[in-house]
């Protein structure tokens, strides 16, 4: 057990993306995202795809077994990184998969925190250890996946600086702020908060944290919280936050939360494309794949 393992969520239906997209000035775009996932759509300079930069952040990151979180039948994951359920070579990294079945009566998958119970029910091998959790379509840096591993099996979760993401400041405020206590543990994750929350979390010299969904968490810990956390009364899904919450609750000081503040490339919808596009060139321009 080294606990170098990160499970990346993967397997949602890229709805917003679709929803976003022009049908005529976006046909190409259309079908690829029709075709698979939003996290393998081919960006930067080389177009690849945005999951391998993600992979490559990782791997410098200090992490060596990742699960992808896929959808059933969604064989994009496995043309790309390899076939075989379990430790496909990737860059130095080992690629499994885990598959969020959508259940008989719903047309999407149960939700995020049952993306990451059908990880730990396939790696049971990590039952004592930890793991970092995150989603697919944010690009999360270096420093921030480094910083969650090194916080070994105790759980943690990044708070950014809501003004550093990079975002308008419109779409910024529609993220999750979080509230956490005098020795930085965490107290709340407060989803669509309203002004007065805002104010309330706001730290002294103007810094809203939000959460961008990357956690530390170790797996014994967390996963009686995935198996009971109930649906999400609007969206009807079971939510990775809500399950983190239910910890907290029941374990105060168990979630330690570590600040930062830099931009987080987002893939949510298809106007977020050319600034990623932009961004890969920029920051990856010497990259060179072997």
């Amino acid at each position: 057990m080294n606990g170098r393992n990160l499970v990346i969520l993967a397997g949602g239906m890229s709805s917003r993306m679709m929803q976003s997209l022009d049908a005529s000035e976006n046909s190409g775009v259309r079908q690829n995202v029709a075709r698979i996932s939003k996290s393998l759509i081919g960006l930067g300079k080389e177009k690849r795809p945005f999951l391998d930069y993600l992979l490559w952040n990782a791997g410098r990151a200090g992490y060596d077994d990742v699960v992808l979180v896929i959808r059933e039948h969604d064989d994009g994951f496995r043309r790309q990184y390899g076939p075989a359920d379990r430790d496909n070579p990737f860059h130095g990294l080992r690629i499994s998969y885990a598959v969020q079945r959508i259940p008989s009566g719903r047309t999407k998958p149960l939700g995020t925190a049952d993306a990451l119970l059908q990880a730990l029910r396939v790696r049971t091998d990590w039952s004592e250890d930890a793991c970092t959790v995150c989603n697919s379509d944010n690009l999360y840096s270096v420093g921030a996946l480094a910083r969650m591993l090194g916080e070994g099996n105790r759980c943690a979760m990044v708070a950014y600086d809501r003004d550093a993401l990079g975002f308008p400041p419109e779409r910024a405020r529609q993220f999750a702020v979080i509230d956490t206590n005098a020795a930085g543990e965490l107290i709340d994750i407060i989803e669509k908060p309203d002004a007065g929350e805002v104010a309330r979390v706001t730290e002294p010299g103007g810094r809203v944290g939000v959460s961008m969904n990357i956690f530390r968490l170790s797996c014994a810990m967390i996963l009686p919280y995935l198996e009971s956390v109930p649906f999400d009364p609007l969206r009807q899904e079971k939510e990775l936050p809500a399950a983190v919450m239910l910890m907290v609750r029941r374990i105060p000081g168990s979630m330690k939360v570590i600040p930062a503040a830099e931009p987080v490339p987002d893939l949510t919808s298809a106007g977020d494309l050319g600034a990623v596009e932009a961004y890969l060139r920029n920051e990856y321009k010497n990259l060179i794949w072997q």
